[in-house]
């Protein structure tokens, strides 16, 4: 198929949103980068995504009803245009250098290694705009030891002690959280850093490289719990947060089932001990009379409300806890989540339509702005649906486009 029979979308690529007329260069693959830049384009920046010829790795996991669509992959590129380009010909690197040119951001979540071969470095993305700001999200700080080793989210799990903290508070063996934590916060934080160097060279006028490395961000987010008593030098105990690993901080199991319930400040445990009939505990029971002294028995603590909730009913709990104003939650499963009233009624999950894929669930960008709101979900492109747009706004011609579809620098789809 030629690029002048290629029928692409029609429609403008602006959008609205806060980042509208920002645009990224997504070099990234699989969950970490995506979900990143995902929310860059929700949030209305024009994301044009890389892809080699076989099409990102998360194209291929299922489920999903056609080759090349699976299920998160449509997720976390919702928003974005595609474009293949094999960055291992010189024409593809060099199509890709003519689109920095003209961009905000580069990102790439692969190890610096393979961007220092692809000769993609922030030195050569400078080369062409000084003003680029070149973001790389990846396993491992380049100034320690582990620089340069792969790093997948259940590696960078593990080294952040996360299994070992589930076998402490009493899992049967270290396990993995059943989310892709690793990826996922890391992928905030990338998002923080783009938007803050962008925000930099608005006050600068200066681009800049920025690191974002997977195991220094959990780690971060797990010490910040449990750094506990190696804070102080020399340590003191206890070494963990305790609460977090106590044996009965769970959902709490009542007479027909689960509740989430957090009795937390001195307020919710007056009312909490009023609730059950011993009113007077709170003064009489050293254990449970001020915020230190709970943080000290918080097994026991834990435990004794462990003991109340086994006397009545999910049901009677969610009613009596809500009125005591005290915190508390039923326990959902993933399918009780896609189908909550709450994210319903405030339009969080959406129902679309996909050219290629039919209905979808959907899930909208969070929150709301009053001033700058994101424009409407666009469906995840098929593998170089947008090649022939993309590379004729960087200025090539029919007929230079014709030869790299050709020689395989580049690519569209087949027709359906």
């Amino acid at each position: 198929m030629s690029a002048t029979s290629h029928e692409s979308r029609v429609a403008s690529h602006e959008r609205g949103g806060p980042l509208a007329g920002v645009r990224i260069i997504d070099l990234t693959t699989v969950v970490m980068g995506p979900f990143a830049t995902q929310i860059l384009a929700d949030l209305g920046a024009d994301v044009v995504k890389v892809e080699p010829p076989e099409g990102d790795v998360l194209r291929h996991i299922a489920p999903m009803k056609h080759p090349g669509m699976g299920h998160i992959f449509l997720h976390h590129n919702r928003n974005k245009r595609s474009i293949v380009l094999d960055l291992k010909q010189s024409g593809g690197r060099e199509a890709l250098l003519r689109l920095a040119r003209k961009a905000d951001v580069l990102v790439y979540n692969v190890r610096p290694q393979a961007m220092a071969r692809l000769r993609l470095t922030y030195e050569d993305a400078c080369a062409v705009n000084s003003r680029i700001i070149y973001v790389g999200a990846y396993g491992y700080g380049e100034g320690g030891p582990y620089a340069g080793e792969p790093a997948y989210d259940d590696l960078i799990q593990g080294r952040a002690a996360l299994p070992h903290l589930l076998f402490e508070a009493g899992a049967d063996r270290p396990r993995y959280v059943p989310t892709a934590i690793s990826d996922r916060v890391t992928g905030l934080a990338t998002v923080n850093a783009v938007t803050s160097a962008l925000y930099c060279r608005e006050r600068t006028g200066k681009g800049q490289a920025v690191e974002v490395p997977m195991f220094e961000t959990l780690a971060q987010l797990v010490l910040g719990d449990h750094m506990g008593g190696r804070t102080f030098e020399p340590a003191i105990e206890p070494f963990r947060y305790a609460r977090m690993l106590a044996p009965h901080r769970v959902p709490y199991a009542t007479r027909d089932g689960y509740v989430c319930v957090l009795v937390y400040n001195d307020k919710h445990w007056r009312s909490f001990f009023r609730l059950i009939g011993r009113e007077a505990m709170f003064d009489s029971d050293p254990r449970f009379s001020s915020q230190e002294a709970r943080s000290r028995s918080i097994g026991e603590v834990y435990a004794f409300v462990a003991e109340q909730m086994a006397t009545r009913t999910s049901a009677e709990w969610l009613r009596l806890l809500k009125e005591a104003d005290i915190p508390v939650a039923p326990l959902n499963s993933v399918d009780d989540v896609v189908e909550d009233p709450h994210l319903r009624q405030t339009g969080f999950i959406v129902m679309t339509d996909h050219p290629t894929e039919g209905r979808l669930r959907a899930m909208t960008a969070p929150g709301t702005w009053s001033a700058s709101p994101p424009g409407e979900l666009r469906p995840a492109p098929r593998l170089g649906e947008h090649t022939v747009e993309i590379l004729s706004e960087a200025g090539y011609t029919v007929a230079e486009i014709e030869k790299m579809i050709a020689s395989r620098i580049t690519a569209i789809p087949a027709k359906a």
